[in-house]
Parts: structure tokens; sequence; C-alpha cells
């Protein structure tokens, strides 16, 4: 074979042309390799575990997942690899480098392939679609990822709990929760996290930013999983439905507090009084009794009040709102929760009962309330003279009189 010198002109196009799609190629081997898209064929097959590829350095590749073999190693933190070029892409991580950067938004990759799929953001094109649903996908991966669910396959099982996972990346979380190790640390308060984009959700506390808004009414979010919540009081849409009542709720975690209302579970107990709720927040609110915190702030009269939710009910005082109608009067409250006591007016339902007598009562309040008939406990004492007294509203009417 001659090789070209400088009098001679070179070839201006690769001269190996597939017949199938047109694609060109410098050498014949390339065109044959490529070739085996088209048709198929994957010649070099893992004796260990029969899958097959096109490629014989894939097969090679292959093969030390097996072995366990990982060669290539990282000189900074001694991780390891069994491709050279998952090394090169992981030293970027070292040096900061983000070489690969998007056009639209200035946004920069470590690797090609990341921009790739990332500019499909952009074009708003999705084209790996699955042939069970019709859902599509920016990424192959994702689909082959989603492929699952479909067939019940989860290949990754925890050798801890035994608990079963469709990929791989998510077992490996999984097992952070036996290991209790939390890799990503946040530099500002050093709160640690199991995953990495929970780290990046918790940065946005300290940042500000709120990416995901809501085009109905312009809310802002720092979390997607917060945004697409909040996008579901819009829609109307609650997908999760309570196989006891039939009730439906907005989120998969509302729907598991919602249940321990038919199994009477309370696993978070007060440290301080004893008393069970059904929800950590639940608690957190309660312990604010205990402590006399009372952090928000009303910016009309100057009131504080233990919870955000007591403050915004509040401020409906001095605007004169009352956005929850019931259907059967058009009565209108300020509060959902005064909405759903007033629907027992019509339905006659009194949903709680006590557990001594068996009286039964339309409202939570009331029945507690009433408990205190039985316990003889008068928790509400006056600060001027110390008498106790069974309920609230009893001790208000009793302060006049020191007014």
């Amino acid at each position: 074979m001659s090789i070209p010198n400088s009098q001679m002109e070179l070839p201006s196009v690769a001269p190996h042309e597939c017949p199938e799609c047109g694609k060109r190629f410098s050498g014949r081997n390339k065109l044959t390799i490529h070739y085996r898209v088209h048709t198929g064929e994957k010649p070099f097959m893992c004796t260990k575990c029969g899958k097959s590829f096109r490629e014989k350095h894939r097969l090679t590749e292959h093969q030390l997942i097996h072995t366990g073999e990982k060669p290539f190693m990282c000189t900074e933190c001694g991780k390891s690899f069994r491709k050279k070029q998952s090394l090169t892409a992981h030293q970027l991580i070292h040096t900061g480098e983000k070489p690969f950067m998007c056009t639209e938004c200035g946004k920069s990759f470590r690797q090609k392939h990341q921009l790739t799929a990332h500019q499909l953001i952009h074009t708003g094109e999705k084209p790996f679609m699955c042939t069970e649903c019709g859902k599509s996908f920016r990424q192959k991966h994702r689909l082959t990822a989603h492929q699952l669910i479909h067939m019940g396959e989860k290949p990754f099982m925890c050798t801890e709990c035994g608990k079963s996972f469709r990929q791989k990346q998510l077992l490996t979380q999984h097992q952070l929760i036996h290991t209790g190790e939390k890799p990503y640390a946040c530099t500002e308060c050093d709160k640690q996290f199991h995953k990495r984009r929970s780290l990046l959700s918790h940065q946005r506390i300290h940042t500000g930013v709120k990416p995901f808004v809501c085009m109905e009414c312009g809310k802002s979010f720092s979390n997607k999983t917060y945004f697409q919540r909040h996008q579901r009081i819009h829609t109307g849409e609650k997908l999760f439905s309570c196989t006891e009542c039939g009730k439906c709720l907005i989120t998969k975690s509302q729907l598991g507090n919602h249940y321990k209302v038919h199994t009477g579970e309370k696993p978070f107990s007060c440290t301080e009084c004893g008393k069970r709720f059904t929800t950590k927040t639940k608690l957190g609110s309660h312990y604010k009794v205990h402590t006399g915190e009372k952090p928000f702030f009303c910016t009309e009269c100057g009131k504080s009040f233990t919870t955000k939710s007591q403050l915004n009910s509040h401020y409906t005082v001095h605007t004169g709102e009352k956005p929850f109608s019931c259907t059967e009067c058009c009565k209108s409250f300020t509060t959902k929760s005064q909405l759903n006591s007033h629907y027992t007016v019509h339905t006659g339902e009194k949903p709680f009962s006590c557990t001594e007598c068996g009286k039964s009562f339309t409202t939570k309040a009331k029945l507690n309330s009433h408990y205190t008939v039985h316990t003889g406990e008068k928790p509400f004492s006056c600060t001027e003279c110390g008498k106790s007294f069974v309920s609230n509203g009893n001790l208000t009417k009793h302060q006049r009189i020191h007014a």
C-alpha cells in the first residue's frame, strides 16, 4: 500500500459507505463493525453469562465484571475503574474541569454524552420510547430502567434485608441506610446526605434558588418533587387512594400518614409529657407547647404562632377571606379543617368516640375536651388567679372578670 506524498491529493471523504444508512468510514474494518448495528449480529459472547457484543474490546471490558478486576486507578483518591475512559472522566472531578458547555444555557459538563443528553431538554426531544406504554425518554438507560417495571424484574437484591431494586444505583443508595454512610456533605452547614441529588436540593436553602415555578400561581420551589406535588392542587389529581375508606390523597406520604387513622398508630412520642403523634411534624409542632416558642409573627398585628399554618389561618382575620365553602349550604370558612368539621352538621356523622363511655363527637378537639370529664384534668390555668378550667373556652370567659 502506497502512502500519499505532499504532491498527491488526499481523499476528501471516507471511502467506505454503509449501504443501509449512508454513514462513511475510513477503514473497511470500522464499516464491518458498524454494519452489525443493522444486522443485529453480536459475534463475541461471554462464556460466563452468555451476553454478546458487537466488538471484541467490549467483551474484554465486560469480562472484568466477572473477574472483579479494575485495572485503572485514580492517583488522587485511589478509586479504581474497569475502563480507562471511566478513569479519565472521573479525574475531571478532582480538576474541576467541565469542558463541554451548553450553548443554550451555559451549563457545563465533564463528559460529552452528558452534554448531549442535557441538550434534549432544550429541544424537548425524547427519542427513546417504550413499546409497552408509549412513554418516552431522553436517555436510553432511562428507558432500559423503565422497561423493568413492565417485566416486574428487580435483579439487584440487598444482602442485608432482602429488598430488591430495578437498578444497581438504587441498590447502592439503599445500602447506605445499613452502613449509615452519608458521603455527600454540605460545605455551608456540614449536614450530610445519602444521595447527591438530596445535597443539591438542600444547597438551594443556602442559595435561595427556586428554579421550579408554577405557571398557575407563580409559586416557586427549590425541589422538583415539591413542585410536582404542588401542581396537583391545581389539577385536583389525587393519585393515592386509601383501601380502608376510599379517601384519595395527593402524595404517597400523606396516604401513609392517613392509614394511621385506621390503625391508631402513633409512633412519635413527646419526651416531655408522653403524648403521642402520627407524624414527626406534628410532634415537632407539639414541642413548642413546652418551649413556649412561637416563631411565626403576623406582620399586621404582631401576634405570634407556633406553626406557619396557624399564622396563615390567622391572616384571614385581617383579610376577611373565607376561601373554603360548603357545597351543601354555601357557608364559608377560613380553614379547611373548619369546613370538614362543619360538614358533619349535614351528614350527622360523629366519627370521634370516647373509649370510656362511648359518647361520640363531631371533632377531635371536642372529644379531647370531653376526656377531661373522666380524667378530672383541668389543663387551662388563669395566669391572674391560678384557677384552672377544663376547656380553653371556659378560661377565656373567666379572664373577662380580670379585664
